[in-house]
Protein backbone atom coordinates (compact mmCIF):
# COMPACT_ATOMS: atom_id res chain seq x y z
CA UNK A 1 0.00 0.00 0.00
CA UNK A 2 1.52 3.45 -0.47
CA UNK A 3 1.33 6.10 2.02
CA UNK A 4 1.03 9.93 1.84
CA UNK A 5 2.49 12.41 3.91
CA UNK A 6 0.70 14.76 6.27
CA UNK A 7 1.72 17.52 3.36
CA UNK A 8 0.57 15.46 0.73
CA UNK A 9 -2.77 14.58 2.65
CA UNK A 10 -3.35 18.03 3.20
CA UNK A 11 -3.29 18.84 -0.67
CA UNK A 12 -5.59 16.22 -1.05
CA UNK A 13 -8.00 17.16 1.06
CA UNK A 14 -7.77 20.81 1.19
CA UNK A 15 -6.86 21.27 4.96
CA UNK A 16 -4.60 22.60 6.99
CA UNK A 17 -1.42 20.25 7.72
CA UNK A 18 -2.20 20.94 11.74
CA UNK A 19 -5.78 19.41 11.16
CA UNK A 20 -4.39 16.45 9.31
CA UNK A 21 -1.82 15.48 12.39
CA UNK A 22 -4.67 16.24 14.72
CA UNK A 23 -7.15 13.84 12.55
CA UNK A 24 -3.86 11.47 12.97
CA UNK A 25 -3.04 12.05 17.23
CA UNK A 26 -7.81 11.18 17.72
CA UNK A 27 -7.63 7.88 15.88
CA UNK A 28 -9.71 9.29 12.99
CA UNK A 29 -7.69 8.09 10.12
CA UNK A 30 -7.92 4.41 9.67
CA UNK A 31 -4.34 2.94 8.86
CA UNK A 32 -1.98 6.26 10.24
CA UNK A 33 1.12 5.49 11.68
CA UNK A 34 3.93 7.27 12.96
CA UNK A 35 7.60 6.59 11.85
CA UNK A 36 9.34 8.69 14.59
CA UNK A 37 7.86 12.10 14.15
CA UNK A 38 6.39 11.41 10.75
CA UNK A 39 2.68 10.32 9.91
CA UNK A 40 1.44 7.95 7.34
CA UNK A 41 -1.26 8.01 5.82
CA UNK A 42 -2.91 5.65 3.72
CA UNK A 43 -3.47 7.02 -0.13
CA UNK A 44 -6.76 5.34 0.15
CA UNK A 45 -7.85 7.24 3.92
CA UNK A 46 -11.26 8.46 3.38
CA UNK A 47 -11.22 12.31 4.74
CA UNK A 48 -12.98 12.83 8.16
CA UNK A 49 -16.04 14.21 8.02
CA UNK A 50 -16.97 17.16 10.12
CA UNK A 51 -20.01 17.99 10.00
CA UNK A 52 -19.65 20.98 13.27
CA UNK A 53 -16.02 21.65 13.50
CA UNK A 54 -16.65 23.07 17.60
CA UNK A 55 -17.91 19.25 18.09
CA UNK A 56 -14.11 17.73 16.84
CA UNK A 57 -12.18 20.39 17.55
CA UNK A 58 -10.62 19.59 21.32
CA UNK A 59 -13.00 21.05 23.96
CA UNK A 60 -10.58 21.14 27.37
CA UNK A 61 -7.17 21.85 28.12
CA UNK A 62 -6.43 17.99 28.57
CA UNK A 63 -8.18 17.07 25.28
CA UNK A 64 -5.73 19.81 23.72
CA UNK A 65 -2.69 18.45 25.18
CA UNK A 66 -3.49 14.97 24.34
CA UNK A 67 -4.17 16.18 20.68
CA UNK A 68 -0.65 17.93 20.69
CA UNK A 69 1.11 15.52 22.42
CA UNK A 70 -0.12 12.63 20.33
CA UNK A 71 0.82 14.69 17.21
CA UNK A 72 4.17 15.62 18.35
CA UNK A 73 3.12 19.10 17.79
CA UNK A 74 5.71 22.20 18.02
CA UNK A 75 5.21 25.50 19.36
CA UNK A 76 1.75 24.88 20.98
CA UNK A 77 0.32 24.73 24.67
CA UNK A 78 1.86 21.43 24.94
CA UNK A 79 4.97 22.48 24.27
CA UNK A 80 5.22 25.40 25.84
CA UNK A 81 3.90 23.54 29.19
CA UNK A 82 6.62 21.04 28.82
CA UNK A 83 9.21 23.37 28.91
CA UNK A 84 8.03 25.88 31.88
CA UNK A 85 6.72 23.47 34.15
CA UNK A 86 9.94 21.28 34.37
CA UNK A 87 11.68 24.51 34.39
CA UNK A 88 10.43 26.01 36.89
CA UNK A 89 9.79 23.44 38.78
CA UNK A 90 13.45 21.65 38.72
CA UNK A 91 14.54 25.45 39.30
CA UNK A 92 13.38 25.64 42.49
CA UNK A 93 15.02 22.26 43.57
CA UNK A 94 18.56 24.02 42.17
CA UNK A 95 18.63 22.79 39.33
CA UNK A 96 21.03 25.40 37.51
CA UNK A 97 20.00 24.92 33.53
CA UNK A 98 18.87 28.34 32.51
CA UNK A 99 15.27 28.47 30.56
CA UNK A 100 16.89 28.52 27.14
CA UNK A 101 19.31 25.44 27.98
CA UNK A 102 15.52 23.59 29.29
CA UNK A 103 13.88 24.78 25.74
CA UNK A 104 16.96 23.29 23.63
CA UNK A 105 16.63 19.95 25.60
CA UNK A 106 13.27 19.90 24.69
CA UNK A 107 13.53 20.71 21.02
CA UNK A 108 16.81 19.57 19.84
CA UNK A 109 17.96 16.84 22.53
CA UNK A 110 20.81 18.86 22.60
CA UNK A 111 22.24 21.66 25.23
CA UNK A 112 24.64 24.44 25.09
CA UNK A 113 27.54 24.92 27.71
CA UNK A 114 28.54 28.14 27.03
CA UNK A 115 27.64 29.82 30.17
CA UNK A 116 29.74 26.88 32.28
CA UNK A 117 29.96 23.88 33.74
CA UNK A 118 26.77 21.93 33.71
CA UNK A 119 25.51 19.04 36.03
CA UNK A 120 24.86 15.94 34.68
CA UNK A 121 21.94 15.13 37.11
CA UNK A 122 19.93 18.36 35.95
CA UNK A 123 20.08 17.23 32.34
CA UNK A 124 19.17 14.01 33.52
CA UNK A 125 16.30 14.92 35.68
CA UNK A 126 15.15 17.71 32.44
CA UNK A 127 14.50 14.65 30.39
CA UNK A 128 12.62 12.63 32.97
CA UNK A 129 11.00 15.56 33.91
CA UNK A 130 9.48 15.69 30.25
CA UNK A 131 8.80 11.75 30.36
CA UNK A 132 6.86 12.75 33.64
CA UNK A 133 4.26 15.36 32.28
CA UNK A 134 3.45 12.97 28.95
CA UNK A 135 2.66 10.43 32.15
CA UNK A 136 0.28 12.67 34.00
CA UNK A 137 -1.25 13.31 30.78
CA UNK A 138 -1.70 9.91 29.72
CA UNK A 139 -3.13 9.28 33.52
CA UNK A 140 -5.01 12.83 33.91
CA UNK A 141 -8.08 11.32 33.97
CA UNK A 142 -7.51 8.12 36.10
CA UNK A 143 -7.40 8.05 40.28
CA UNK A 144 -4.01 8.86 42.13
CA UNK A 145 -2.64 5.43 43.35
CA UNK A 146 0.75 4.68 45.12
CA UNK A 147 2.09 2.72 41.83
CA UNK A 148 1.68 5.98 39.86
CA UNK A 149 3.29 7.96 42.46
CA UNK A 150 6.10 5.29 41.98
CA UNK A 151 6.08 5.27 38.79
CA UNK A 152 6.68 9.19 38.51
CA UNK A 153 9.51 8.72 41.08
CA UNK A 154 11.01 5.95 38.80
CA UNK A 155 11.32 8.10 35.95
CA UNK A 156 12.00 11.35 37.02
CA UNK A 157 15.05 9.85 39.31
CA UNK A 158 15.98 6.87 36.82
CA UNK A 159 19.78 7.63 35.64
CA UNK A 160 20.91 10.04 38.19
CA UNK A 161 23.28 10.39 41.11
CA UNK A 162 21.32 9.35 43.32
CA UNK A 163 19.69 6.10 41.62
CA UNK A 164 23.06 4.72 41.58
CA UNK A 165 23.24 4.75 45.73
CA UNK A 166 22.00 1.98 47.82
CA UNK A 167 20.48 3.90 50.28
CA UNK A 168 18.40 5.53 47.74
CA UNK A 169 15.05 4.00 46.44
CA UNK A 170 14.27 4.91 43.36
CA UNK A 171 10.63 4.26 42.48
CA UNK A 172 9.91 3.48 46.10
CA UNK A 173 9.74 5.03 49.35
CA UNK A 174 11.99 6.69 51.55
CA UNK A 175 14.34 4.51 53.84
CA UNK A 176 16.09 7.35 55.03
CA UNK A 177 14.56 10.42 57.13
CA UNK A 178 14.58 13.43 55.81
CA UNK A 179 13.44 17.10 56.40
CA UNK A 180 11.44 19.52 54.44
CA UNK A 181 13.34 23.04 55.93
CA UNK A 182 12.69 23.31 60.24
CA UNK A 183 9.73 20.61 59.15
CA UNK A 184 9.86 17.17 60.35
CA UNK A 185 7.93 14.53 57.88
CA UNK A 186 6.94 11.23 57.90
CA UNK A 187 9.40 8.57 59.03
CA UNK A 188 10.09 5.88 56.50
CA UNK A 189 8.46 3.39 59.13
CA UNK A 190 4.93 5.54 58.40
CA UNK A 191 5.62 6.42 55.09
CA UNK A 192 3.29 3.25 53.71
CA UNK A 193 0.69 3.73 55.93
CA UNK A 194 0.14 7.07 55.62
CA UNK A 195 0.14 7.21 52.22
CA UNK A 196 -2.79 4.43 51.70
CA UNK A 197 -4.45 7.17 54.25
CA UNK A 198 -3.91 9.93 51.98
CA UNK A 199 -5.17 8.74 48.56
CA UNK A 200 -8.34 6.71 50.36
CA UNK A 201 -9.48 9.65 51.75
CA UNK A 202 -8.49 11.78 48.53
CA UNK A 203 -9.97 9.45 46.49
CA UNK A 204 -13.25 8.93 48.41
CA UNK A 205 -14.30 12.87 47.24
CA UNK A 206 -15.75 13.32 44.33
CA UNK A 207 -15.54 16.48 42.44
CA UNK A 208 -13.09 18.51 44.07
CA UNK A 209 -12.49 22.21 44.13
CA UNK A 210 -8.96 23.95 44.29
CA UNK A 211 -9.02 24.01 47.81
CA UNK A 212 -9.14 19.94 48.19
CA UNK A 213 -6.37 19.55 45.35
CA UNK A 214 -3.99 21.83 47.48
CA UNK A 215 -5.13 20.36 50.74
CA UNK A 216 -3.80 17.13 49.23
CA UNK A 217 -0.56 18.82 47.74
CA UNK A 218 0.21 19.81 51.36
CA UNK A 219 -0.35 16.31 53.48
CA UNK A 220 1.85 14.66 50.29
CA UNK A 221 5.07 17.10 50.98
CA UNK A 222 4.27 16.70 54.77
CA UNK A 223 4.83 13.31 54.46
CA UNK A 224 7.68 13.46 51.92
CA UNK A 225 7.18 9.84 50.96
CA UNK A 226 10.59 10.53 48.80
CA UNK A 227 14.43 10.10 49.53
CA UNK A 228 14.36 13.12 47.20
CA UNK A 229 12.14 14.46 44.48
CA UNK A 230 9.43 15.10 46.60
CA UNK A 231 8.40 18.89 45.81
CA UNK A 232 8.29 17.77 41.62
CA UNK A 233 6.18 14.60 42.24
CA UNK A 234 3.75 16.83 44.54
CA UNK A 235 3.20 19.38 41.69
CA UNK A 236 3.38 16.97 38.81
CA UNK A 237 0.42 15.25 40.55
CA UNK A 238 -1.30 18.70 41.50
CA UNK A 239 -1.19 19.85 37.71
CA UNK A 240 -2.26 16.17 36.48
CA UNK A 241 -5.32 16.68 39.26
CA UNK A 242 -6.20 20.19 37.49
CA UNK A 243 -6.64 18.57 34.26
CA UNK A 244 -9.12 15.76 35.43
CA UNK A 245 -11.17 18.31 37.42
CA UNK A 246 -11.40 21.28 35.32
CA UNK A 247 -9.20 23.60 37.14
CA UNK A 248 -6.92 25.95 35.64
CA UNK A 249 -3.46 24.75 36.40
CA UNK A 250 -0.80 26.75 37.50
CA UNK A 251 3.06 26.94 37.64
CA UNK A 252 4.94 28.29 40.53
CA UNK A 253 8.02 30.32 39.40
CA UNK A 254 10.88 32.23 41.12
CA UNK A 255 8.85 35.20 41.99
CA UNK A 256 6.21 32.82 44.05
CA UNK A 257 8.56 30.26 45.16
CA UNK A 258 8.65 31.94 48.79
CA UNK A 259 5.09 32.73 48.78
CA UNK A 260 4.46 28.78 48.30
CA UNK A 261 6.84 27.85 50.88
CA UNK A 262 4.99 29.99 53.39
CA UNK A 263 1.73 28.76 52.25
CA UNK A 264 2.30 25.04 52.61
CA UNK A 265 4.05 25.88 55.96
CA UNK A 266 0.83 27.97 57.33
CA UNK A 267 -1.74 25.86 55.30
CA UNK A 268 -2.78 24.70 58.70
CA UNK A 269 -3.46 28.03 60.38
CA UNK A 270 -3.97 29.88 57.40
CA UNK A 271 -5.38 28.55 53.75
CA UNK A 272 -5.38 31.65 52.36
CA UNK A 273 -1.35 32.19 51.78
CA UNK A 274 -1.37 29.29 49.94
CA UNK A 275 -4.39 29.65 47.89
CA UNK A 276 -3.79 33.34 46.83
CA UNK A 277 -0.27 32.12 45.37
CA UNK A 278 -1.92 29.51 43.39
CA UNK A 279 -4.36 31.94 42.22
CA UNK A 280 -1.76 34.31 41.20
CA UNK A 281 0.10 31.96 39.75
CA UNK A 282 -3.23 30.58 37.59
CA UNK A 283 -3.93 34.43 36.10
CA UNK A 284 -0.50 33.64 34.42
CA UNK A 285 -1.24 30.55 33.34
CA UNK A 286 -4.19 31.56 31.76
CA UNK A 287 -2.55 34.27 29.48
CA UNK A 288 -0.99 30.87 28.09
CA UNK A 289 -4.44 29.89 27.96
CA UNK A 290 -5.51 33.03 26.18
CA UNK A 291 -2.57 33.27 23.50
CA UNK A 292 -3.56 29.21 22.41
CA UNK A 293 -7.55 29.81 22.49
CA UNK A 294 -7.81 26.78 24.86
CA UNK A 295 -11.18 27.48 26.73
CA UNK A 296 -11.04 27.20 30.90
Amino acid sequence: MKYLSVTETARKWNLSERSVRNYCALGKIEGAFLTGKTWNIPEDAQKPERINKKVTAPATLWEVLCAEKNAKLSGGIYHKIQIELTYNSNHIEGSRLSHDQTRYIFETNTIGTESGVVKVDDIVETVNHFKCIDLIIEKAKKPITESLVKELHRTLKSGTTDARESWFAVGDYKKLPNTVGDMYTATPEEVPEKMKELLFEYNSQKDKSLDELLDFHYRFECIHPFQDGNGRIGRLLLFKECLKYNVVPFIIDEELKLFYYRGLKEWKNERGYLRDTCLAAQDKFKVYLDYFKVKY
